[in-house]
């Protein structure tokens, strides 16, 4: 249990692009008291926090898509802790459990809501995305109902279920069944855990593409009977469609291509390459975030049948998760490549931004 000594520290950007580690709300004798606690909230104390890929870009462009980063802003949505302070109206939790964050706070009275599809939620209000500050801090104060318990998962683990149910979320909803030919477009921490997921999930055999060979050296050493393609300047989408059809039909009876790709970089040039691979009637389901405007190649995607589905996070996956991870059947810490204090956010986030330096997962550990 935390020992509720440590002030509350959180890792801001600005307008400025400046990255910074300063004092946040609620400073520890308001977690001691509990007065900025509402009917329905926990404090948790953060103990391991993952940097996604989105806080790269909060900080360094200022946003992503409608988020825009207008004034001073905590980064962070991939958090795990413990619960040091409760408000009376809380049942489900009490001080000393270990709990993963789920970064979403909904209305639950719109449509999407009512429907069970909160991911959607009209009012929705979610953490790290602005104006919401994020979870990069020493204390939270969260809705117990997004607090899930993580049993003997380690905290670290725990920080590793948000981009788990990403990816468990497009696996599920894409339809990956066993025996399936799946291409995954990108290595990066989305697409590699979407890679132990395919493999989890009996697809056989998987492609991976990206324009970065070590990573794809990493996918390897993770899922070896992946087969990998390096994409090199100037390949273009019907190029790389003939490797990864040449690499899906090594030691088949005949030419095979995917039936489901997995875009995870949101990259024109991937996404592209993804609809020209998939098969007559296949689907590309993308993962990843872009640009606010993309040209693909529509009528391939005509004459060919090709579904091409989006998905905006994840809904109702956290306890699958849990299951998941808690199961053994993917491994999510052989991501984890380099590690920091809290104190020492701003190196953890040039690490993840700097490709030089072969991170991977970075985590963010508080000892409180």
């Amino acid at each position: 249990m935390a020992s509720l000594s440590l002030p509350n520290i959180g890792v801001y950007t600005n307008p400025q692009h400046n990255l910074y580690v300063a004092e946040a709300e609620p400073t520890l004798e308001k977690v001691k008291s509990g007065s900025l606690l509402q009917p329905g909230e926990v404090t948790v104390a953060i103990k391991s926090s993952g940097i996604c890929g989105s806080d790269v870009h909060f900080w360094k462009h200022g946003g992503i898509g409608p988020w825009k980063v207008t004034d001073i802003h905590i980064l962070g949505h991939e958090s795990a802790g413990v619960v040091v302070s409760t408000h009376p109206s809380v049942t489900s939790l009490a001080i000393g459990d270990r709990v993963a964050v789920e970064p979403h706070i909904v209305c639950g009275s719109c449509e999407p809501c009512l429907t069970g599809r909160y991911n959607g939620c009209k009012n929705l209000i979610f953490r790290s995305s602005p104006p919401s500050h994020g979870l990069l801090r020493t204390y939270v104060n969260h809705p117990a109902v997004w607090c899930h318990k993580i049993g003997d998962l380690s905290f670290d683990q725990g920080a590793l279920l948000e981009p788990l149910s990403v990816a468990l979320t497009g696996v599920t909803r894409a339809g990956v069944k066993i025996g399936d030919p799946v291409l995954i477009c990108g290595a990066g921490p989305i697409g590699l855990v979407s890679l132990q997921c395919c493999q989890a999930a009996g697809a056989y055999p998987i492609v991976m593409t990206d324009i970065n060979q070590g990573r794809l050296d990493f996918a390897r050493s993770l899922v070896p009977n992946v087969r990998t393609h390096h994409v090199t300047a100037g390949q273009t989408p019907e190029d790389i469609a003939k490797d990864v059809s040449r690499l899906m039909s090594e030691g088949e009876s005949g030419e095979l291509e995917p039936a489901i790709a997995l875009e995870c970089t949101g990259v024109e040039g991937s996404l592209a390459g993804a609809i020209h691979s998939v098969k007559f009637g296949g689907k590309v389901f993308v993962i990843g975030v872009g640009k606010d405007k993309l040209e693909i190649p529509f009528m391939r995607l005509s004459e060919r049948e090709i579904d091409l589905q989006f998905q905006q996070r994840y809904v109702n996956m956290w306890p699958r998760a849990i299951r998941v991870l808690s199961s053994g059947a993917v491994d999510l810490m052989r991501l984890v490549t380099h590690v920091f204090r809290l104190e020492d956010a701003v190196e953890a986030l040039e690490t993840a931004s700097d490709p030089t330096r072969g991170s991977i997962k970075v985590l963010i550990r508080r000892d409180v």
